[in-house]
């Protein structure tokens, strides 16, 4: 009894990355809105734990969540998949060349998946001929990218836990 609940204790520690981007996915809460400025969680969750334990998520669930996504804010259909790819890939590559993990590099690291995420979001949402509010994407982006450090030292703490 005792072996099969530490299993299932276990078995739910390694799926936390997975189910809370579904949570933020389903919830639609992906954005944190303060009075002045929004942080997109769900790019940071995805950098992050691509970034360190890309066995975590997979890019079929990442893409999965984006479609969600797509789907509860009323966008067009692949916009935040292809953004959330995008970020994941970044990721992915940063991971490979990556010789110590550092907040200061991963933050650094952030910014230009954060800015190539943004491009192809904009680009996306331009080709569609979405309506795109050009100050509130630059307003969440800083927040997301000054957001990334706590989140970081929290995802951090958690992953030290876990290993004990």
């Amino acid at each position: 009894m005792a072996l099969s609940l530490k299993n299932t204790i276990l078995k739910f520690i390694q799926l936390f990355p997975l189910l809370l981007l579904f949570y933020i996915s389903l919830s639609g809460n992906s954005l944190i809105n303060l009075k002045y400025f929004t942080i997109n969680i769900s790019y940071i969750v995805v950098y992050y734990w691509v970034l360190r334990k890309p066995e975590a998520l997979g890019y079929g669930f990442i893409f999965l969540s984006g479609i969600i996504t797509d789907v509860i804010y009323g966008f067009p259909f692949g916009t935040h998949a292809l953004s959330l790819l995008v970020i994941s890939a970044v990721a992915a590559y940063v991971r490979v060349v990556t010789v110590r993990i550092t907040l200061l590099g991963d933050w650094i690291s952030f910014f230009p998946a954060l800015i190539l995420t943004n491009l192809v979001y904009f680009m996306s949402l331009y080709f569609l001929n979405f309506e795109i509010d050009y100050f509130i994407l630059f307003i969440n982006s800083i927040s997301t990218l000054c957001a990334y450090p706590l989140l970081w030292v929290i995802f951090s703490i958690f992953l030290n836990i876990t290993k004990l």
